[in-house]
């Protein structure tokens, strides 16, 4: 099991043995993780349960059996990874074993949900929703002050209408007030891309792919083209100055187009308009005054606007899940005239606008529903012929990969028996900083439109086989968790169930454990085969998926 490692001594990165020896004298030991505790109000338990019945009727309809419960631990790792971003150090599930209170998963979960550490991973999954991949132009968008100000926001549970009205409207400098790089990220040759902004708008906010409109009326949908345009205009007064991004009330959109008497393709038939701001719906809902901006912010929020709280339902569904109730999550059907309860969107949305769009309410309701807390096992996942039917029933907890950010940081906190957090040594969280950038450049991540069940190419599979960080995770030496699994361990048995707990959230099964400790009594030292056991769970599909 020796042959995929280089033999000898293996070396941090310089800079991060530069970092130990500056910081190490500085640093003490942060105490341990609060306990947890409950979100949301009494009548929580109301959502769940109206959730749960829209999908038992999905059961129902389909003739299908939903999968057993799963285990708590399967559980406690499904929501680490969905709501944080990581899994659960050995810490915590120590101490979690050790509560038997019977409410102690919502509780758990409660307490995760109020951490920085869920809002830092929440605010990147969003801010890749409301500002791309891409890194944006250069000086005037800062991708890491929007990231932060997001993790603000959803730490100090602001309601989302705000979060998302001052993204809009914000004006400053993308620095000072970094909600202006929603828009900043948008700019193009020394002017704002209004079209963009208006399909991002309309993609992130309103769960509307309207983007065709930009040429031509939509064939699928009522938007005209001259409402795109409308909706574009909204950012037509905005403008990026040395003092940041401003509202000039004498600047107008306007639009290039065809002039209809010349024939395509005269470069000299391009005529321009001006486009005044307009919605594609619900204009008694634009605020009378304010900025073009502040307006269609406004509009957007509006209580009456029924598609926003459905987008932003459907985006923390797939957040939670994996995949969207509703797929693509971007072209949302409309509404219904008068929601009925079977369709767990609506159920979310209306539940969201009565709470004060409270998004910690709606993510910890989510992971305390029926769906979540089912195994992904399921006999009818045997047949291919009934797989799909299975799916399409949400019967099992839907199985996804783990995107590159979150399999590096999962990897990393399997190097620790101690929670790697906002309270962690700094040194710690130094070395996770720079093994993510690494890890996610040489992995790259999937392409778009790629499915939730791709799997990894053969390139990255190598590089988490024989890379030299799996090499530096792996290795068992006084500072890592396997040299200390390896030299505390009372027995091999022993050795073994910590390495499984530490890595899979589970304990070995019977055939499992007898294998592994052939494992570790066939290598020289126990330390060498503490390593070979993690670095065999490293590479099993089980670590990089969500279950």
């Amino acid at each position: 099991m020796h042959a995929h490692r280089t033999i000898g001594r293996r070396l941090l990165p310089a800079l991060v043995v530069t970092a130990l020896v500056v910081v190490l004298i500085a640093i003490v030991q942060s105490p341990s993780t609060p306990p947890p505790g409950a979100v949301g109000s009494d009548d929580r338990p109301g959502l769940v349960a109206a959730l749960d019945a829209a999908v038992a009727a999905r059961w129902t309809e389909a003739g299908v059996e939903p999968a057993d419960p799963a285990a708590d631990l399967a559980v406690l790792r499904r929501a680490w990874l969905a709501l944080a971003g990581t899994i659960p150090s050995l810490e915590e599930i120590r101490r979690f074993e050790a509560d038997g209170a019977p409410d102690r998963l919502d509780r758990w979960i409660g307490g995760l949900l109020s951490e920085r550490r869920s809002a830092e991973y929440l605010a990147r999954r969003l801010a890749r929703v409301f500002a791309g991949d891409d890194q944006g132009p250069f000086l005037v968008f800062r991708r890491d002050r929007f990231t932060a100000w997001l993790a603000d926001a959803i730490h100090a549970n602001r309601p989302v209408d705000q979060i998302v009205s001052e993204m809009v409207s914000a004006r400053g400098l993308w620095t000072d007030t970094p909600a202006v790089n929603f828009v900043t990220q948008a700019q193009a040759n020394g002017s704002l891309d209004a079209e963009k902004l208006a399909g991002r708008v309309a993609r992130c906010m309103l769960g509307q792919r309207i983007d065709c409109a930009q040429c031509h009326d939509h064939p699928f949908s009522p938007v005209t083209q001259r409402q795109f345009e409308g909706l574009a205009a909204h950012f037509g007064q905005a403008r990026i100055t040395l003092l940041g991004l401003e509202d000039d009330p004498r600047r107008v959109h306007r639009v290039e187009a065809m002039a209809a008497a010349i024939p395509m393709p005269a470069a000299t038939g391009m005529t321009a308009r001006n486009v005044p701001p307009r919605v594609p719906f619900g204009e008694a809902w634009v605020p009378a005054a304010g900025t073009h901006r502040e307006r269609l912010a406004g509009w957007l929020v509006h209580p009456d606007n029924r598609r926003f709280d459905r987008a932003i339902a459907n985006r923390l569904w797939q957040i939670v899940f994996g995949r969207p109730w509703h797929d693509p999550v971007d072209d949302l059907p409309d509404p219904p005239p008068s929601p009925d309860g079977s369709d767990p969107v609506d159920v979310l949305a209306v539940d969201l606008m009565d709470h004060g769009r409270d998004l910690r309410r709606m993510l910890a309701a989510l992971a305390s529903t029926r769906i979540f807390r089912l195994a992904s096992v399921h006999p009818l996942l045997d047949d291919d012929a009934t797989a799909a039917r299975v799916a399409e029933a949400w019967a099992a907890f839907p199985l996804s990969p783990l995107d590159p950010e979150d399999l590096i940081t999962a990897m990393s906190q399997t190097t620790s028996l101690h929670t790697i957090d906002g309270g962690a040594p700094l040194v710690t969280r130094t070395v996770r900083f720079f093994r993510t950038l690494d890890f996610v450049r040489d992995h790259g991540r999937p392409a778009d439109g790629a499915p939730a069940d791709s799997v990894s190419t053969v390139p990255q599979s190598l590089l988490r086989m024989n890379g030299r960080l799996t090499r530096e995770l792996v290795e068992a030496n006084a500072l890592t968790a396997a040299g200390r699994i390896a030299g505390m361990a009372a027995a091999d048995d022993a050795a073994v169930e910590v390495v499984y707990l530490t890595m899979l959230t589970r304990r070995p099964t019977p055939e499992e454990l007898s294998i592994m400790r052939t494992a570790i009594a066939s290598a020289s030292t126990r330390g060498r085969g503490v390593e070979d056991v993690c670095w065999a769970l490293f590479n099993a599909a089980e670590f990089a998926w969500n279950h």
